[in-house]
């Protein structure tokens, strides 16, 4: 595909375009190498044991990191951690149903590093499939399931967080 000068000048530019195009990907590929790096080291320093959690990896486990240094006084226990997350379930019965939902509240970009972490442990983690095989034959949806899920990722990250005292 190298760029050669010829009788077909559309040819020749969009070969052009497609080399120019492939080495900004490389090189933002790098850069992502770089940077993914470094913030590794940075959630090391700070939460070690937080990387070995399944379905964490350096951009989540950043994510609930800053969500938890930006309101150290909000983080007195697992069930504030949670309400901060926004994973904390919120009453929504009527009459001879009880149901729970998802809470809206909470810091977003924490809620959402517990749903990716979620995700991945819905599509890869056996322990988590046979949760949610189990929850869905009791009739949970998998919006129920999925905050049931996150409410206990959270209660594990906090097990994992720096404590401030």
């Amino acid at each position: 595909m190298r760029p050669r000068k010829g009788s077909d000048p559309v040819a020749f530019t969009t070969n052009l375009v497609i080399r120019n195009l492939a080495r900004r990907i490389q090189g933002l590929n790098n850069e992502m190498r770089e940077i993914d790096q470094m913030l590794t080291e940075l959630v090391a320093a700070t939460a070690p044991s937080l990387l070995n959690l399944y379905g964490t990896g350096p951009d989540t486990s950043a994510s609930l990191l800053v969500t938890a240094g930006d309101n150290p006084d909000r983080i007195g226990s697992e069930g504030s951690w949670a309400h901060l997350c926004g994973v904390t379930p919120i009453p929504a019965s009527s009459g001879k149903v009880t149901r729970y939902r998802l809470n809206r509240g909470g810091d977003r970009h924490a809620n959402a590093a517990l749903y990716r972490i979620v995700l991945t442990r819905m599509s890869s983690h056996q322990e988590t499939r046979s949760y949610v095989a189990r929850r869905r034959s009791e009739g949970l949806n998998t919006a129920e399931v999925m905050r049931c899920l996150k409410r206990y990722v959270a209660r594990q990250v906090f097990k994992h967080l720096p404590q401030t005292t």
